[in-house]
C-alpha cells in the first residue's frame, strides 16, 4: 500500500510504483546509510550496476532482489538494507541510464538546435539498444533523480535557440524521443520474434510469399502490387530518413515564427 492510500503496483515495470519519498531520498543521497550488518564492499552503486547488468542481458523480468543477492554474494536481507525493493530500484535503474549520454557528450550541449536535435535523438536511440528493457517500463509518472533532470535542462539548453514557447519547446523532446522509441520498438519486437518462434525473418516472409504473390496478382491491391522491389529493404534506413523529415519540419516553423516577429 503506497503512502497515500493506494495500492502501488507490484510487477517491477511502472516507475514511482514503490515508496516515492525512500526513491528521492536514494536518487538525490538524501537517505540514511543502510543500518547494521551490510556485507562490507556493498554499496547502492553496486546493487545498481549489478541490476542494470542482469536486466541487459536476461530482460527485466529476471531482476530481482534474490538474484541480485546472488550475483553479489551476500545475503537477500543485506540488500534490502540499501533499497526497500524491485520497484524502488527500477527507478534508480533508470536514472542510472538515463546519464550515460552525459558521459558519450561530456560538457554544454550545442549551440545550433539543429545538432542539438540530432544528438539528442542518436543518444535516446543509442541508449535503448543497449538497455532494450527501457522500452518496456512504463514511465508515465517517472521519480525524477539528478540525471533526468539534467538530460531534460541540457535538452532545453540546446533546444532555446529555436525561439519556441516552452510547451512547444516540451513537444519537440516528446516528438523526437516518441519518433526514436516506435523504431527501436519495432526493433526489439523483431529481435524478440526471432527468439520466441526459432524462424529467422526470411524463414517469416518465404512462410506467406505464396499467398502474398496471389494477392498482388488478384488485382485487388494495385498500390501494393506496383511498389519497388527494394520497398521493404533492410538497407533503407528509416531513422536517418525520420530525422532528417523532423528537423525540416522543426526548421520551417522556427523560419515562421522569425518572420512573424520581423
Amino acid at each position: 500500500m503506497a503512502k497515500d492510500g493506494s495500492t502501488a503496483a507490484t510487477d517491477g515495470t511502472a516507475t514511482g510504483s514503490g515508496d516515492i519519498a525512500r526513491s528521492l531520498e536514494l536518487l538525490w543521497g538524501t537517505g540514511e546509510r543502510p543500518g547494521r550488518g551490510p556485507k562490507p564492499g556493498l554499496t547502492l552503486d553496486r546493487i545498481v550496476t549489478a541490476a542494470v547488468a542482469v536486466a541487459d542481458a536476461e530482460g527485466l523480468s529476471a531482476v530481482s532482489m534474490r538474484r541480485l543477492s546472488a550475483e553479489l554474494g551476500t545475503g537477500t536481507m543485506s540488500l534490502y538494507r540499501y533499497v526497500p525493493g524491485k520497484a524502488e530500484l527500477l527507478d534508480l535503474m533508470l536514472d542510472r541510464v538515463l546519464g550515460e549520454p552525459f558521459a558519450d557528450h561530456p560538457g554544454e550541449p550545442p549551440a545550433d538546435w539543429r545538432e542539438a536535435v540530432d544528438r539528442m535523438a542518436r543518444g535516446h536511440l543509442d541508449t535503448l539498444r543497449r538497455h532494450p528493457w527501457l522500452l518496456k517500463i512504463n514511465q508515465a509518472r517517472t521519480v525524477l533523480g539528478p540525471s533526468a533532470l539534467r538530460g531534460l535542462e541540457l535538452a532545453l539548453t540546446g533546444l532555446r535557440g529555436m525561439g519556441l514557447r516552452d510547451p512547444e519547446l516540451i513537444s519537440v523532446i516528446i516528438t523526437v524521443n516518441s519518433f526514436v522509441e516506435g523504431l527501436a520498438r519495432t526493433r526489439a519486437d523483431e529481435a524478440e520474434a526471432v527468439a520466441q518462434t526459432g524462424l529467422s525473418d526470411e524463414e517469416f516472409w518465404d512462410n506467406q510469399r505464396p499467398y502474398l504473390e496471389r494477392a498482388m496478382l488478384s488485382g485487388t491491391y494495385p498500390q501494393m502490387a506496383g511498389m519497388a522491389e527494394d520497398t521493404f529493404s533492410p538497407d533503407f534506413d528509416h531513422f536517418e530518413f525520420g530525422l532528417h523529415r523532423l528537423i525540416a519540419g522543426f526548421e520551417a516553423l522556427v523560419q515562421e515564427r522569425t518572420a512573424a516577429r520581423k
